[in-house]
């Protein structure tokens, strides 16, 4: 499948956890089956809204698995398989590949901080290794580095680094990625606030967390955005808005797994050293999840 044909709103899937914090395979399933049926148009597995960080690599891999034995190819599956080593990123990129995923998500290496020579040898040596299509992972606020556009397009050349998720916060950015991107390359954002007007500026799409709490309000954004359709999808828009900033009141996942554990959807259970959501901010959320058409038993 080519990632030409992915476009629209890509879910950044949260892990279901038991009450004793081991993945939850049952609840992954349901919550795969959800978005299917809401109009999700590919799950992004093991991402950072995925907690991938606090999974052992054995996990990882039968998170990956699990997720497209269910998806069954009804819409992609693209595996989050970044590392700050470019073995376990290799590593992780050739386990999605034999599971069947049909791209991987590769995040700048964190904590290490490249050069942006250093980040161009990184890419280069997993999509010479792995034969899956790579999409680029670009979120400086939480990797302490910045691959710039220049270093992303100048990675777009090769045939196996397809797309990117630009994740700085910067619409500008975006649109200069969209702009100098070579045909068949695919930008999608990675920050809900600006999914919109980064599509509607030529965009594929969004690597979302606020797909989660209302997916098929995101589809349908993401549709109208792609159809050229502006007057309806910032209309859209303008209701997720408050989800897009209440889901990063706390750092990300806390706020989105409280939000889709009040849906019933998963527990919430996340992983130290993150927390639950701080209670004072429950009511911010449910009011979001309200503004966005979302029902929970905990908000009423």
């Amino acid at each position: 499948m080519s990632t030409q044909q992915i476009t629209g709103s890509l879910v950044a899937l949260v892990t279901p956890m038991t009450a004793q914090g081991a993945v939850d395979f049952p609840r992954l399933e349901r919550l795969i089956e959800f978005h299917v049926e809401q109009g999700t148009d590919a799950i992004v597995a093991v991402g950072t809204t995925g907690e991938s960080a606090t999974l052992d690599f054995d996990e990882h891999v039968a998170v990956i698995r699990a997720t497209v034995t269910t998806v069954a190819g009804r819409i992609p599956v693209i595996a989050g398989t970044g590392a700050n080593n470019t073995r376990e990123a290799i590593y992780l990129a050739r386990a999605a590949k034999n599971a069947g995923a049909d791209a991987h998500l590769s995040v700048t290496p964190y904590y290490n901080r490249p050069t942006q020579a250093g980040l161009i040898a990184h890419f280069r040596a997993i999509a010479d290794a792995v034969e899956l299509p790579m999409i680029l992972y670009n979120v400086p606020g939480r990797t302490g580095v910045d691959m710039s556009a220049e270093t992303t397009l100048s990675l777009s050349g090769h045939d196996m680094i397809v797309g990117t998720k630009e994740a700085s916060g910067s619409l500008p950015r975006l649109q200069a990625l969209i702009a100098g991107a070579p045909e068949g390359f695919a930008v999608y954002t990675g920050d809900d606030n600006l999914s919109c007007e980064a599509i509607l500026s030529g965009g594929q799409g969004t690597i979302s967390v606020t797909a989660n709490v209302a997916p098929a309000l995101m589809h349908r954004m993401t549709a109208a955005a792609l159809a050229g359709r502006a007057e309806e999808a910032r209309s859209l828009d303008q209701q997720l808005q408050p989800l897009h900033r209440e889901l990063f009141c706390q750092p990300n996942p806390i706020p989105v797994k409280w939000a889709v554990a009040a849906m019933g959807l998963v527990e919430h259970t996340l992983r130290l050293p993150l927390l639950r959501l701080t209670p004072e901010y429950e009511a911010q959320v449910c009011a979001a999840m309200q503004a966005a058409g979302i029902s929970a038993t905990i908000c009423r």
